[in-house]
């Protein structure tokens, strides 16, 4: 717990790794363990739902981003901002403040609901944003780049080639994997990835007990 900068009776974890690795379902244990979990993918979409924000993204980019009734196309807004860097950012910087404040505000929740044991940070851009700096601790989540293939395929009908793309714009998983401090191991069986999560958050929360 070497991150822990103020004393706190609730860590604040982070969850990292490759996509595909099972970070969301390593978030349903910790959270079937007590843990309180924030998705950032969940409070994106929140924010793609807020008027002011549909009718920024139809002035930038037209009405064809929008179904026909009126909700953003997320994935419509996904080709355009893959398709350019710059378009990404502007989005980004869109988005990204109405995320962090609904996260703050999150955090202030959990950390005062006595029924929480730990706040988990779920989100595919931990490192990337600096998000890893707020966390007490971060797991890494791992999977060998096949099981990543199938699962994404079978999920999101992602090709490899697509996997690779999308992973290319992140930091490099090496770098994650060396800058967390606990790896957990996620291939096929859901039990020994239970017995690990178990083993780890204990080793959390007594670190601060």
């Amino acid at each position: 717990m070497s991150r822990l900068h103020t004393k706190r009776t609730k860590p604040i974890i982070g969850l990292a790794g490759g996509i595909g690795a099972g970070k969301s379902t390593v978030a349903r244990l910790l959270e079937s363990l007590g843990a309180a979990v924030i998705d950032s993918d969940r409070l994106a979409h929140e924010a793609l739902e807020a008027p002011d924000v549909i009718v920024t993204l139809r002035g930038w980019w037209g009405s064809s981003v929008c179904t026909p009734d009126g909700e953003v196309d997320r994935k419509k807004i996904g080709v355009i901002i893959f398709d350019d860097p710059a378009e990404r950012v502007r989005l980004e910087n869109l988005l990204y403040p109405r995320i962090r404040g609904r996260r703050e505000e999150l955090i202030a929740v959990y950390e005062s609901d006595p029924r929480v044991k730990a706040v988990v940070l779920d989100t595919p851009m931990l490192f990337e944003v600096g998000l890893n700096e707020r966390c007490d601790t971060v797991f890494f989540v791992e999977a060998d780049r096949s099981v990543r293939v199938r699962r994404v395929s079978e999920s999101r009908n992602w090709t490899e080639e697509e996997l690779k793309r999308r992973e290319n714009l992140q930091k490099p998983l090496n770098m994650k994997k060396a800058s967390a401090d606990h790896v957990i191991s996620n291939y096929t069986d859901i039990e020994e990835l239970r017995s690990q999560v178990e083993r780890v958050f204990s080793s959390v929360l007594a670190s601060i007990a």
